[in-house]
């Protein structure tokens, strides 16, 4: 059990040393397997009453059956000895049919949710450790349809010194089961840059995920990538969702770094507000994407529970949000914009830029410690690190003054005097905040296995060894304590500027 283990230090092969928990080096040790990998053709919709939940509580899955006889596996994820997955539980078998009803779309707000029968419901087994899960489902007719509904299993007494944050509310910002996401509606009418005029306002927890993102959006290439590394070292590490730090923003003073993942684009105002106090207080940030803290949420309930409906008019319809005119603060405009302008790079330290990257990552200041054993120089590329959305550093925008930009690296293909930035800067007497500045640095970080087998993101000779290494200072700095005591940050960005 995580709570009567040791943590201790431990010496990397490198030489680096991090903070380790026997409970992950245990956990990890105990049989994987593959059967996780999904390599369906069709697939079984389902989805769970919690985005977490912790040792006790108990799930209930609401599943659409497919015709044929099916069943539910429960896998946590992790290393196991590059496998990936581990099976914890398995349901009897569940009879086909009948359908579930349609989901509903509600007027005004375009938002999609189902009011489907419960299931299945499970309880979260005591010995079951913290950490990502995902639930298959898996049908009769040889594996030719399957779905998967993912959980967060939490440890609320966890003083683990890595918090790794799934980003569950960006997950649901761009599922588009019933037709329609905050990006997408029916027909093809665009308005600026969100996508379809009749697209959701809001959207709800209480439906699937569509397909485009294999029931876990997201989440093998932005995310597990970086759960599959952790693991493999033992850190001392425990998993919370974004919603989970909405509810609780104090959770974080219990940590001494957050990791957010490779797209983190959701924020509510109490998840901004408490990560600002925490790296206030000495708690490190590493942003390992970009296009963070970019889009202004609310929470607010569903029938199902708290905080399972996400509302996000975005800055094209920010005037149709209900607040406009009485709380600017909350209007879910982009974080940029306003009516109250806060641009992200006041907590992240860079700026989102644009979409559609594919270019090198090219080293700015080779001698910082981020790049301490990797044997790099300034003006070394790194072959198609920076891809998709990028984050650039812009002097005239507020936020801190001391930022190192540490990767400094032209993104050709998007036009003349575009650069993705990777940035670092201390907080006065308090933590560290490291920003990659590309959405497929964690795709980059491993060759963990695929929730489809038909999409893979291998190893790059010569780049994923260093980007290693890197993660590698990355855990010994930020998992000793305030970054600000031991590398605190000296401005180099006006000779980018």
């Amino acid at each position: 059990m995580p709570e009567a283990s040791t943590v201790r230090t431990v010496t990397l092969d490198s030489g680096v040393v991090v903070p380790s928990a026997d409970w992950v080096v245990a956990e990890n040790q105990l049989p994987g397997t593959l059967d996780w990998v999904m390599s369906a053709t069709s697939r079984i919709w389902g989805y769970s009453d919690h985005v977490s939940a912790v040792r006790g509580d108990v799930v209930t899955l609401c599943i659409d059956p497919p015709p044929v006889p099916y069943r539910v596996e429960l896998y946590r994820m992790g290393y196991y000895g590059g496998l990936g997955g581990r099976l914890v539980w398995r349901s009897t078998p569940l009879a086909g049919g009948p359908a579930q009803p349609p989901p509903t779309v509600a007027p005004g707000t375009n938002m999609v949710e189902c009011q489907w029968r419960p299931t299945v419901r499970v309880e979260i087994d005591q010995a079951w450790a913290p950490g990502a899960y995902l639930f298959k489902l898996t049908g009769s007719d040889n594996g030719t349809t399957a779905g998967y509904i993912p959980l967060c299993v939490r440890d609320d007494d966890s003083t683990a010194a890595f918090a790794i944050m799934h980003s569950v509310t960006t997950w649901q910002a761009y599922n588009a089961f019933g037709g329609r996401s905050l990006y997408v509606g029916p027909g093809t009418a665009r308005v600026g840059e969100s996508g379809a005029a009749n697209r959701s306002r809001v959207v709800s927890f209480d439906r699937p995920y569509d397909q485009r993102g294999w029931g876990a959006p997201d989440f093998t290439g932005n995310e597990f990538p970086l759960i599959f590394l952790a693991e493999s070292l033992g850190l001392d590490v425990t998993y919370f969702t974004d919603i989970d730090l909405h509810q609780v923003p104090g959770r974080l003073a219990r940590h001494r770094c957050l990791f957010s993942l490779g797209h983190d684009e959701y924020w509510s105002s109490t998840m901004r507000d408490g990560a600002a106090e925490a790296l206030a207080e000495g708690v490190n940030l590493a942003f390992l994407g970009a296009n963070a803290v970019y889009r202004h949420i609310r929470l607010e309930p569903s029938p199902l529970g708290e905080d399972r409906h996400q509302v996000c008019y975005k800055s094209d319809f920010a005037k149709e949000d209900p607040l406009w005119g009485t709380d600017p603060a909350e209007v879910t405009a982009n974080w940029p914009d306003g009516p109250v302008p806060r641009p992200e790079q006041e907590l992240v330290g860079s700026q989102y830029a644009d979409i559609g990257a594919m270019a090198d990552m090219v080293v700015a200041d080779a001698g910082a410690w981020l790049f301490s054993g990797t044997g790099l120089a300034n003006g070394q590329h790194l072959a198609r690190v920076v891809q998709g959305e990028y984050d650039s550093y812009e002097p005239g925008l507020s936020g801190p003054s001391n930022v190192m930009i540490l990767a400094h690296s032209p993104v050709a293909n998007r036009g003349r005097g575009r650069v993705s930035d990777m940035t670092y800067y201390t907080a006065p007497n308090g933590g560290g905040v490291l920003a990659t500045g590309s959405a497929m640095f964690v795709c980059r970080l491993s060759d963990a296995p695929g929730i489809d087998p038909n999409i893979v993101f291998p190893a790059i000779p010569g780049v994923t060894t260093v980007l290693w290494r890197m993660m590698e200072n990355v855990f010994a700095l930020f998992g000793a304590g305030p970054a600000s005591s031991a590398q605190p940050s000296v401005a180099n960005w006006r000779q980018f500027d």
